[in-house]
């Protein structure tokens, strides 16, 4: 499986931003994706996931700004931010968890980075 994260820059406090990750196969196959980040000095953490059914979860520190949604057409899933503070400055990675014959997968994309500044 191959992930393609797009869709980082440069934001104002405030801002908003939509990462999407263009997966390489139907993402419907994949059990769970999500988008994790990993700011300097920090460990990385989880920012939002999604199931192959749909269901949806997220980070404890999120705050409810973030949105995870996907596109089943475009093989993409997307991580809609809002109201964005300095401290979502990371690099944020999408990642791919397929199952195959009972054995949990793990694929990362490249990663792409969000500077929240002014």
């Amino acid at each position: 499986v191959q992930l393609q994260a797009s869709g980082g820059g440069l934001v104002q406090p405030g801002g908003s931003l939509r990462l999407s990750c263009a997966a390489s196969i139907n993402i419907f196959s994949i059990n769970v994706m999500g988008w994790y980040r990993q700011a300097p000095g920090k460990q990385r953490e989880l920012v939002a996931s999604i199931t192959s059914a749909g269901s949806t979860s997220y980070g404890d520190s999120m705050g409810g700004r973030f949105s995870i949604s996907r596109d089943g057409a475009k093989n993409t899933v997307y991580l809609q931010m809002s109201t964005l503070k300095p401290d979502d400055t990371a690099v944020y990675y999408c990642r791919a968890n397929p199952i195959r014959l009972g054995i949990r997968q793990d694929y990362w994309g490249q990663g792409t980075l969000v500077t929240v500044s002014s």
